[in-house]
């Protein structure tokens, strides 16, 4: 007689049988990154971006630069002195800063010694200047209150009243010529990085109305089982906006780069002939915070423009889709 098995563990009556535990897989995107290639347009986006920062940072130098360069004229006339057998040259300079000082408006009068002119000449007349055989004019240098400027036409007549070899400066027609230098390199400037970021925006919609046009089975599909347009919309939106972020990001890190290198090498390389000139045409190469902040802003403004360039053909495409659903006659063009 064979016995019945015995359950190791008695089950109560009336109990659900175990299942077992569910396992919910990740879903995939509803955009795959594989069909949409991005990686043509992040390079496009990269190219833009890095010119563009690179235009509006060189802008922003070239007006900081002349600025200073105004700046500098501004505050500062000169006293040029003649010489002349019969004048004592030395006297002459001392009178002249101190005449000079006694009017409203100037706060430092500096006489250019010999040895500092001789250097101001060595470029033109070589090392070893004797000054003395030489019929070369002396200079002082008076600093003047840029707010509250003295009366240049009495101060050069009583220079010439009291010192007859002496001669006013007052650097108004280098100022006004450099007013104008500034605002025509601003005004170029500008130009060019309209020319540059109209480019840019041409570029992107182009690239993402491309890129868009090669996936349009993927809104179709996912229209016609339902889901709206806003939803399809906005999938691809992230999609790109994604794209656009590392893309101007990129562009964007390598112009500041470059900026931050080229103020390394100017650090660098002082009273080095190469620096000199560079200094002297360009100026420092630094932005200044100004210009780091307008690179991040053009970093946002073609992260935007390209997503709303995304959204806007999605739904542009999705409109057609629905006129071509809603007229049969288009249907069967559409499908031929």
């Amino acid at each position: 007689m064979s016995e019945a098995p015995i359950a190791s563990k008695a089950e109560p009556t009336g109990a659900q049988p175990r299942r077992a535990p569910l396992k919910v897989r990740a879903t995939a995107p509803i955009v795959p990154s594989t069909n949409v290639s991005g990686n043509a347009l992040m390079l496009v986006i990269a190219i833009m971006a890095f010119l563009a920062c690179l235009t509006l940072g060189a802008v922003s130098m070239v007006h900081a630069t002349a600025q200073s360069w105004q700046s500098q004229i501004s505050r500062e006339i000169t006293i040029q002195i003649k010489p002349d057998e019969n004048l004592d040259m030395e006297k002459a300079l001392a009178d002249a800063r101190d005449l000079a000082l006694t009017f409203d408006g100037t706060t430092e009068g500096n006489i250019v010694d010999k040895e500092a002119t001789a250097r101001l000449l060595e470029p033109w007349l070589g090392e070893g200047l004797d000054l003395d055989e030489l019929p070369v004019p002396r200079l002082v240098i008076i600093t003047i209150d840029e707010q509250n400027p003295p009366d240049f036409a009495a101060m050069r007549s009583a220079l010439a009243k009291a010192i007859p070899q002496a001669y006013l400066d007052d650097h108004r027609t280098w100022v006004d010529r450099l007013v104008a230098m500034a605002r025509t390199t601003a005004l170029i400037g500008t130009g060019v990085l309209v020319l540059v970021f109209s480019a840019m925006v041409l570029t992107v919609v182009f690239a993402t109305r491309g890129t868009l046009s090669g996936n349009r089975h993927i809104v179709e599909v996912l229209h016609f089982v339902g889901a709206e347009a806003s939803f399809v919309a906005s999938e691809f939106q992230k999609h790109f906006l994604k794209i656009s972020l590392k893309g101007a990001g990129a562009g964007g890190l390598l112009a500041a780069l470059c900026f931050a290198a080229a103020g390394f090498w100017q650090s660098r390389s002082l009273a080095t002939p190469e620096s000199d000139q560079a200094t002297a045409l360009f100026g420092t190469f630094t932005i200044g915070y100004m210009g780091y902040v307008g690179i991040a802003a053009i970093m946002i403004v073609i992260a935007l423009l390209t997503t709303l360039t995304a959204r806007f053909t999605i739904m542009r495409t999705i409109y057609e889709i629905d006129q071509i659903r809603s007229d049969p006659a288009r249907i069967d063009t559409h499908q031929n």
